[in-house]
């Protein structure tokens, strides 16, 4: 729980510095006008990325991997509700993009995978498909496009999301719907996509 109510916060702080970004013709992001700090859409997404990887690792290390793993005092589920159990990090990653946008970001993001244990994170369109493949075929890269959906222009960033401890590998290879069975520690298993409107 106390992890939880700092991941809320530290969106809270993200929140609260985007609320009245602005984009500007060249694809910048406006954070603060009254003192002229202009950041690049790319470094706007680099730094929610960082939060978003930075909570996806403690939660995953301090609370998944010591409750579950090491000292067993408790279970996660994708069905944590009925199990009385631990959220799953793929599940806390969709539950803050949810809030986030009950919030009125001007931004999401959501979790990727070319073996997803959930349909809902297969990759659909065709840069996420292209994203995809390059951080599978770059570890430690990042893929950055552009993209047309609904009308709307978004810059959009891929970013590699790797397994940080062995519940992560033991989840997805012994999950009764995954499409692969040898997932290693520090692996790519998938990628986290964050789409910032450009008009």
């Amino acid at each position: 729980m106390k992890h939880y109510l700092q991941l809320i916060l530290c969106l809270s702080i993200c929140i609260l510095l985007i609320s009245g970004c602005t984009m500007e013709d060249d694809d910048e992001v406006n954070v603060n006008a009254n003192q002229g700090g202009i950041i690049t859409a790319q470094q706007f997404a680099d730094g929610i990325h960082m939060v978003l990887a930075v909570d996806r690792t403690i939660y995953s290390k301090l609370i998944i991997n010591r409750l579950v793993v090491k000292e067993k005092v408790i279970k996660a589920s994708e069905h944590w509700k009925e199990d009385k159990a631990l959220v799953l990090p793929a599940q806390m990653l969709r539950a803050g993009s949810e809030l986030v946008m009950d919030k009125g970001a001007n931004f999401s993001y959501s979790l990727l995978s070319s073996w997803p244990l959930n349909p809902q994170n297969r990759p659909r369109t065709e840069l996420e498909k292209k994203g995809l493949k390059f951080i599978e075929d770059n570890p430690g890269e990042n893929y950055y496009g552009e993209e047309v959906l609904g009308g709307v222009k978004y810059f959009s960033a891929i970013y590699p999301d790797a397994a940080v401890v062995e519940a992560c590998v033991s989840c997805h290879n012994e999950h009764k719907d995954t499409p692969k069975t040898n997932f290693k520690i520090g692996e790519v298993m998938g990628g986290i996509i964050i789409r910032i409107p450009l008009s």
